[in-house]
């Protein structure tokens, strides 16, 4: 096997080059959105809204021009993504619900074990095809019952739960309903074959078995991140994979050429890349990609971040997300973003709008010890808070 030998910063290179991180941009508006998720198969949904949620401010860093609402058109109105499963709760393109349909038909058979569950899901499909979406305060089935969300497959079988939300996330997980919006956190559930053309809700899966459906979430991880190694990744969060399984499934994906194999310097477990991204690879150990600087805040569970241990190993950054620290015990701030510029992490700060005034206020920036705060670094970081602000709604900083 022809392995590449890369360096480090080689490696954070492919990555922030794949990502669209560093160079020009490559993501550009509400297409561009669209494209970036695409190429990274999920972004992580999180409801808690500081300086914007999580999988606006993953766009917001590498999507040239990203307004809010161009994420909101493309899951609400143009229905080219959905929030569903993946690494845990996400936001993909519709083109691959074929490809979960084993997951759905798990959600199915597991909701026929919890009794009385079948005659509330049709209860709830007859009342929401007369009145329209709905959420659990809306929907009217009263009571709780027996049951555990199999979003997540594991849990307190034995634990009851409010009936209407029950039912509608059983509902949801099984593919018959889709979210057809949110506010704040609240979801509004909505039929799927309202808004899903047929031809992709009966579409064939295109895996054949359980098997093939994990090689195709670990190539599309590997995709998500640019460069993953052999190792028990944050990134592989969800597939529930064990050391020998993985380390099958690299190799399967190697002896298909869908991957290629690197080594980088000082590390002695191997990475690995697309191999659609080979050309990308050879223009960084070749020397000739467009590596121009650019700044950008990373959100906190950002595909960049999915695996800090990779982050530590490549980038010699260490980030912890301490929004579930206690407030005497975080060392930064409470939603603390990495700052990227260049190809390095050179600090992390802390900007919260105040929406109602329109004025984003920094409360904390830490640059990292061995950054030297020059003139081109501060004009950089003034256009990026700029952007920032008005990514935020703000007229001020």
């Amino acid at each position: 096997m022809d392995i590449k030998q890369i360096t480090k910063q080689q490696a954070r290179q492919f990555i922030l080059l794949k990502q669209g991180l560093i160079g020009p941009y490559r993501f550009i508006g509400k297409d561009g959105a669209y494209g970036y998720i695409r190429q990274a198969g999920c972004i992580q949904y999180d409801p808690v809204d500081v300086c914007g949620k999580n999988a606006e401010l993953t766009l917001q860093s590498r999507v040239k021009g990203f307004k809010k609402t161009m994420l909101h058109e493309l899951l609400y109105e143009d229905r080219k993504l959905v929030d569903y499963a993946d690494k845990e709760l996400s936001i993909w393109s519709a083109e691959d619900w074929p490809y979960f349909s084993s997951y759905r038909k798990r959600s199915l058979d597991l909701g026929e074990t919890f009794e009385g569950l079948e005659e509330l899901k049709e209860e709830a499909i007859e009342y929401i095809r007369e009145n329209g979406p709905v959420c659990s305060d809306t929907l009217p089935i009263e009571g709780e019952i027996f049951w555990h969300s199999s979003m997540h497959w594991s849990g307190n079988w034995d634990k009851k739960s409010p009936a209407a939300r029950s039912v509608l996330e059983q509902l949801y997980t099984d593919g018959v309903l889709i979210i057809h919006h949110k506010k704040g956190s609240r979801k509004y559930y909505d039929l799927a074959e309202r808004y899903l053309p047929k031809s992709l809700l009966e579409a064939e899966n295109p895996c054949k078995d359980d098997e093939e459906f994990m090689k195709w979430r670990v190539l599309r991880r590997i995709g998500a991140v640019g460069l993953l190694w052999d190792k028990n990744s944050t990134a592989f969060l969800g597939l529930y994979l064990k050391a020998e399984q993985r380390k099958q499934i690299l190799s399967e994906l190697m002896e298909e050429s869908k991957i290629c194999c690197v080594s980088v310097e000082g590390i002695k477990t191997l990475f690995y890349y697309q191999s659609e991204d080979d050309e990308l690879m050879q223009m960084v150990l070749e020397g000739t990609a467009d590596l121009k600087e650019r700044m950008s805040f990373i959100a906190p569970l950002d595909p960049l971040m999915w695996d800090k241990a990779l982050i530590l190993a490549l980038w010699d950054f260490k980030y912890s997300w301490e929004i579930y620290t206690p407030a005497v015990k975080r060392k930064y701030g409470y939603y603390t973003l990495p700052i990227i510029f260049g190809d390095r992490f050179v600090g992390r700060i802390e900007a919260i709008p105040d929406r109602k005034n329109g004025i984003l206020s920094v409360k904390g920036l830490w640059w990292e010890d061995d950054v030297r705060v020059t003139k081109k670094l501060n004009n950089a970081l003034e256009r990026t808070l700029k952007n920032f602000a008005d990514f935020n709604d703000c007229t001020k900083k």
